[in-house]
């Protein structure tokens, strides 16, 4: 049998080596704010006390919020509101979510349990076991659901039954970080990072490669040195694929052949943002990034939270959102990086990506508190009251 070695505090893996002290969280700083943050509504899906990283984000589609604890609870609450539509108890040890897609979500447990509920009333549609703790939300095709176990494998499920359709794998390495990528669909192909640096695009109609790529090769003397997992979902746009990994490269690919136009170094496990100009890294040093989509250029750099465990960026119209180890939430101006708003939903870290939904920001921190805050610029209420 294989033995795979997780790790779990990856704020210290980072920052750890025999030549180097741990790097404390940088303590926050005052700045003077541009955006007033309002706390619209707020619920609770229950939680650890002391959570390990799992990846119960949420999934925001037609009006509603979808989100999911890591006590067994799946909900689905109005966006406007926060009134409750529909609360389920699953009973499961929930690791990985919430998806919601062609009426279903879809939900994964760290016994392997995959779960699809009917997205009016929460009444489960299957249940089936892949063999594989799951901690990423699955993606949700028109015929199937395709889900990635920390085995190394990807499943399609049928999206009627969840009888498995066919399966990818790769090999896992003996180290690795606690995590997995979530798969990303793009037309007839779901593309999906591993363990082992590498990006897969898989046909959905048998899960045969369309194309591989080695996004960094592993370098170094030591297997700590050696880790380049990808453990964060690729994000899409047009013909081109973005993706980041862990010890490894920021890179732009062609959808069609998986060929790197541009990368370069950096390091993250946490997914990307994109819009239209630009794309957005949280380091895994506690850097967030802006660079120029179609070159990889350097737009900006905020350091200033710098070794704060940061999620993914959330990008909303003007600014970036990101949040921390310790709950809070930070807005960055999104020309500049400068940070112009803060706020808080509890001190529970924030491992999964806050989602930006026009002026509101949903959050939701590992013991399962979700909180929908709203960002106004000041000057523009100043001139309202006018």
């Amino acid at each position: 049998m294989k033995r795979t070695l997780t790790l779990l505090a990856l704020l210290l893996l980072a920052a750890c080596s025999k030549d180097k002290d741990v790097d404390l969280p940088r303590p926050l700083k005052a700045f003077t704010p541009a955006l007033r943050i309002d706390r619209m509504w707020s619920a609770n899906l229950g939680g650890d006390k002391k959570p390990m990283r799992r990846g119960l984000g949420l999934a925001v589609a037609d009006g509603r919020v979808y989100a999911s604890g890591s006590r067994g609870e799946v909900a689905a609450f109005d966006l406007k509101s926060g009134r409750a539509l529909w609360r389920v108890r699953t009973k499961l040890p929930l690791a990985g979510g919430t998806a919601e897609g062609s009426g279903i979500v879809v939900v994964g447990s760290s016994d392997g349990d995959v779960l699809a509920l009917e997205s009016s009333d929460g009444k489960v549609r299957w249940h089936v076991n892949v063999g594989g703790e799951i901690l990423a939300a699955a993606a949700i095709a028109p015929r199937a659901v395709l889900v990635r176990a920390v085995d190394g494998k990807l499943h399609a499920l049928a999206l009627a039954d969840g009888r498995e359709l066919w399966q990818q794998q790769q090999q896992v390495p003996r180290l690795s970080l606690r995590g997995t990528a979530a798969p990303e669909l793009a037309g007839d192909v779901a593309i999906c990072g591993f363990d082992n640096g590498r990006l897969i695009a898989a046909n959905l109609t048998d899960g045969t490669s369309a194309w591989e790529a080695q996004i960094a090769p592993p370098h170094g003397k030591t297997e700590l040195e050696r880790l380049n997992d990808i453990d964060s979902t690729t994000k899409v746009a047009g013909n081109d694929v973005y993706v980041v990994g862990f010890q490894g490269k920021v890179a732009m690919l062609a959808l069609d052949t998986g060929q790197v136009w541009w990368s370069h170094d950096a390091s993250s496990y946490r997914a990307l943002g994109i819009d239209d100009d630009n794309v957005y890294v949280s380091t895994a040093d506690g850097d967030v990034v802006a660079l120029k989509r179609r070159t990889g250029a350097e737009v900006w750099r905020q350091s200033g939270l710098g070794h704060r465990g940061l999620s993914a960026p959330a990008v909303a119209a003007d600014y970036v959102a990101v949040a921390d180890y310790r709950g809070y939430v930070h807005w960055l101006d999104k020309s500049s990086g400068a940070i112009i708003g803060r706020s808080r939903l509890g001190k529970a870290r924030v491992t999964n990506a806050p989602v930006a939904v026009g002026d509101q920001v949903l959050v939701i921190n590992d013991r399962g508190a979700l909180v929908a805050f709203r960002a106004t610029r000041l000057a523009a209420r100043a001139k309202a009251k006018e």
